[in-house]
């Protein structure tokens, strides 16, 4: 319980819990991979990789753009001043940012209870405590940081089974061969959205790296498959990729502002 004066009335906030029965099947994942703007998703079902999904949450980009808003609004003026603070709360960037959290929530608890599944989240405070030194990668990684807590939050208030697992160097390693991956190439895809009279262009950035298996594999992608294999043969069952078919294979991607269905299907990997 929470109180706070307010013109002369005292408000009481209260915090209500529900307790929830959730079923889940221990051989079914869906691995969560949280990046600067997007969310990667392998679901695995009866310990096989069963498909991808990429959901474009863009955040790091949104906080970058209100971080150059608030210095435009703030160079050379005081904090205190009154039209500062109406124009800093004017903003709405915590408003945004958690807007595109539930969504992203919403779609991840759609799958997981679809299959009945596990959610498995990589925890980054055991996996990235390491900060680089210049201010770029330090706003880089508490924007990842934000997410990873918001996001697991939010998902531990739904009636699913959410476990935090290691999340430490999972795009490093060959997800086949258990091999360091040593060199990503990076890559830009355009998409087309049409919607009535107007067409969206959406940027997709990738990272690719030769796997032992001769596939070309994007970074989050790995980085997903990885933490769902380390979760699935925590008990020392075997876990299989599943077949990619000859020549490629394909993510669903997702826009939260746009809904949970999948809106078409990206290339995230592909034969070398």
């Amino acid at each position: 319980m929470k109180l706070k004066l307010s013109s002369g009335k005292i408000l009481v906030y209260l915090t209500l819990t529900k307790e929830f029965e959730v079923y889940y099947n221990p051989d079914n994942a869906v691995a969560v991979d949280i990046n600067e703007n997007n969310v990667t998703l392998a679901v695995f079902i009866d310990r096989r990789l069963h498909e991808i999904y990429r959901i474009e949450t863009n955040i790091g980009r949104i906080v970058i753009a209100y971080s150059e808003k608030r210095r435009r609004i703030t160079e050379g003026r005081s904090t205190r001043d009154r039209d500062v603070r109406k124009a800093l709360r004017r903003l709405r960037e915590g408003e945004r940012k958690e807007d595109i959290i539930y969504k992203t929530a919403k779609i991840i608890e759609e799958i997981a209870r679809k299959y009945s599944a596990t959610v498995v989240v990589g925890n980054a405070h055991r996996g990235k405590s390491r900060m680089a030194s210049n201010a770029r990668k330090r706003l880089r990684h508490r924007i990842h940081q934000w997410c990873v807590s918001k996001l697991v939050e939010t998902l531990n208030n739904k009636p699913l089974y959410v476990v935090e697992e290691s999340e430490a160097y999972p795009p490093s390693r060959d997800p086949s061969s258990g091999k360091p991956i040593k060199r990503y190439t990076p890559s830009v895809t355009r998409i087309a959205l049409r919607g009535g009279r107007r067409v969206k262009v959406i940027k997709i950035q990738l990272r690719q790296a030769r796997l032992s298996n001769g596939l070309a594999m994007d970074r989050d992608v790995i980085g997903a498959i990885n933490i769902g294999l380390k979760y699935l043969s925590s008990d020392g069952s075997p876990v299989a990729l599943g077949s990619t078919g000859p020549h490629a294979a394909w993510a669903k991607l997702v826009i939260p502002s746009l809904g949970p269905t999948p809106l078409t299907e990206l290339k995230i990997f592909t034969s070398i």
